[in-house]
C-alpha cells in the first residue's frame, strides 16, 4: 500500500504510517489503542534510557494503586475540577445473569461503599503515601518516579497523541523548601531537553509556561516545545513547581531544623507515549518512518540475494564473521544525564517467500538506519552493497570496512537527525512586530512577538489565529532595534515569547 505523501494529506500520512509500519491500532474499546510489537519495541527504548536518566539523578521508582478514592480526588479544588470530565468512575464490584439469561448485569446489591476514580494521574493516592512517609526534614527531599497507565475520557482521540488510556511516566517529589522543589522541576525539564536532543533527535524551544496556560494548582510550568513537520508544536514534556498546595490538601507536614512545623513542597513532571508522536511527525519523510538508531528497534538488516538453499548457505558463510562480529557489538549513545550503551540489533532477511524488492521496502518503510545487500557474485570481490536509509546512499565496501565503521555510520545517522530538525526549526521560526506579519508568518511556524502578559491578549490571538503561547524561552530572543511593545494592545512587553499552532 502507498503511503499518502505529506504534500497531499500531512494528517492521512500520519494515520498510513502508524497502520503500515505496524506500530499500533485502534482497540475496540472506544479511544483505545492497541501498541503492536514493533511500536511497543520503541517505546521500551524510550522507557530505557529514560529510566537511566532519572536513576542517574537520583530518583526511584516506585508503583501506586489504579484506583483512587473519589474523596481523595475531592480533597483539592482545582486538581477535581481540572479531570473530573474525564474520569472513569467504578461504581459496583460484581456482576451477576441478567434475568432473561440474555447475558449479564450490574449486580445493584454488589455497590461500593465508596466509589473509585480509576487513575487520570496519581498525585493524590501518591500524596496519601507520602503523609505515611514524612515527618522529618531528615525524610526530604523524597524522589519518587511511576511507570504507569492512566485513563482519561477523551472526546477526540489520536493514537499515541491523545488516547482514553495511554503509557506515562510520572514524577512527584517532596522537598524541604520552595527553592529546592522548584530547581527540581528546572534540572528535571532539562533531563527532557537533553533526553529530546540527544534520543529523540529534536531540537525543542525550552522554558515556562505563561501564569494562565500553568498546569492547573502550579506555581511554574515548564516544557519542552520542538517543532513538528507541519510547523506546529508539541508540547512533549512538562514539569511543574506546585508549592505547598497538596502539602497542605493531604496534612504532609514535616518538622523543619528549627523543630518548626511546615508543609512539604512539591514538583511534578512527566511524559507519555505522546512522545512516539513526536518521533513520527519530527522525522518521518514520504518512504517510511526516519527513526534516531539510538530508539530504532533494528540498526541493520542483512538481505542475501540468492537461487538456491546452497547459494544461500555459502553467502551465510562468507558473512559469518561480520554476523559474529555484529552479535559482540555495543554502541554508546552519549548525553549529559546518561551514556547508554546499547547491543546492536541486526535481522538476517533470507525469507524465500519474499522478494528481494519487498523486504527492501518492508526496511525502508520501518526504518531500518542500514542495510547489507549482498548477491553471491560478490563473494569473489568481497564486496557488500551498504545502504544508508537516512541519506539513501549506496556504497560498496569490504566487509572489514563495514565492521569498522558501522557504529560510526549510526552515531552519524543520529546527529545527521538532530541537525536537520533544529535547521528545520530555525528555517521556519520568525520574528514579527506587527500583527498582520503574525499573521502571515503563524501557518509557516514558531513566531517570536512581544506580548502584553495578559491572559485577555493570549486569549484574543487565540481566536483569531488559532495560535498559542508555548512557552516563555529562558533566552529572551531580542533583536535589533527591538520595540519592547504588544503587537496589538502597544502595552509594554518585557520580552517576546514563542507564539504556534499546536495539536
Amino acid at each position: 500500500m502507498a503511503i499518502t505523501t505529506r504534500a497531499e494529506d500531512y494528517s492521512a500520512r500520519y494515520n498510513d504510517l502508524v497502520q503500515q509500519a505496524e506500530l499500533a491500532e485502534n482497540s475496540s474499546v472506544r479511544g483505545c489503542m492497541v501498541i503492536r510489537p514493533y511500536g511497543y519495541a520503541i517505546w521500551e527504548n524510550i522507557h530505557d534510557v529514560l529510566d537511566q536518566m532519572f536513576k542517574n539523578t537520583w530518583h526511584q521508582n516506585a508503583y501506586f494503586p489504579l484506583f483512587i478514592p473519589k474523596s481523595f480526588l475531592c480533597k483539592e479544588a482545582d486538581h477535581v475540577e481540572h479531570f473530573a470530565k474525564e474520569c472513569a468512575i467504578v461504581t459496583h464490584y460484581r456482576l451477576k445473569n441478567s434475568e432473561n439469561g440474555n447475558g449479564v448485569v450490574v449486580d445493584p446489591e454488589a455497590k461500593l461503599e465508596e466509589e473509585l476514580i480509576v487513575r487520570p494521574t496519581s498525585e493524590t493516592i501518591i500524596w496519601d503515601s507520602y503523609k505515611k512517609w514524612i515527618s522529618s526534614y531528615r525524610d526530604l527531599p523524597l524522589l519518587l518516579n511511576q511507570w504507569a497507565n492512566v485513563v482519561r475520557r477523551e472526546m477526540r482521540t489520536r493514537i499515541f497523541l491523545r488516547s482514553a488510556e495511554f503509557l506515562r511516566q510520572e514524577w512527584h517529589t517532596a522537598h524541604a523548601t520552595a527553592e529546592e522543589a522548584n530547581a527540581e522541576a528546572m534540572k528535571m525539564i532539562d533531563v527532557y531537553r537533553d533526553f529530546s536532543e540527544s534520543f529523540l533527535a529534536t531540537a525543542p524551544v525550552v522554558w515556562r509556561k505563561p501564569a494562565h496556560d500553568r498546569f492547573a494548582w502550579a506555581l511554574e510550568t515548564y516544557t519542552i516545545e520542538p517543532m513538528m513537520q507541519d510547523f506546529k508544536s508539541l508540547q512533549a514534556g512538562t514539569s511543574h513547581f506546585l508549592g505547598q498546595n497538596f502539602g497542605k490538601a493531604f496534612d504532609v507536614q514535616f518538622t523543619n531544623e528549627q523543630n518548626e512545623l511546615e508543609y512539604v513542597r512539591w514538583s511534578s513532571w512527566g511524559v507519555s507515549t505522546r512522545l512516539m508522536w513526536n518521533l513520527i511527525m519530527a522525522h518521518s519523510d514520504d518512504q517510511g518512518l526516519v527513526l534516531p538508531p539510538a530508539l530504532a528497534p533494528i540498526h541493520l538488516a542483512i538481505v542475501p540475494i540468492f537461487k538456491t538453499a546452497e547459494d544461500l548457505e555459502e553467502i551465510k558463510s562468507f558473512l559469518k564473521p561480520l554476523t559474529d562480529k555484529l552479535d559482540q557489538t555495543y554502541i554508546t549513545f552519549s548525553s549529559k544525564y546518561a551514556e547508554m550503551r546499547k547491543k546492536l540489533t541486526w535481522k538476517m532477511d533470507d525469507d524465500t517467500q519474499k522478494s528481494p524488492g519487498w523486504k527492501f521496502h518492508e526496511r525502508e518503510l520501518k526504518w531500518v538506519p542500514l542495510r547489507i545487500t549482498i548477491w553471491k557474485r560478490d563473494l569473489e570481490a568481497w564486496k557488500i552493497e551498504v545502504f544508508t536509509r537516512a541519506t539513501w546512499e549506496k556504497v560498496q565496501m569490504t566487509v572489514e570496512e563495514f565492521s569498522t565503521n558501522m557504529e560510526k555510520m549510526l552515531l552519524d545517522i543520529q546527529l545527521l537527525l538532530l541537525q536537520k530538525n533544529k535547521s528545520f526549526r530555525e528555517e521556519h521560526t520568525y520574528y514579527v512586530d506587527s500583527y498582520d506579519e503574525f499573521k502571515e508568518k503563524i501557518e509557516k511556524g514558531f513566531v517570536f512577538a512581544h506580548w502584553d502578559g495578559t491572559a485577555e491578549t493570549a486569549e484574543k490571538i487565540q481566536e483569531e489565529t488559532k495560535a498559542t503561547i508555548r512557552c516563555i524561552p529562558n533566552e529572551w530572543f531580542v533583536k535589533q532595534n527591538d520595540k519592547w511593545v504588544d503587537m496589538i494592545s502597544w502595552k509594554p512587553s518585557e520580552c517576546r515569547v514563542l507564539f504556534a499552532k499546536s495539536y
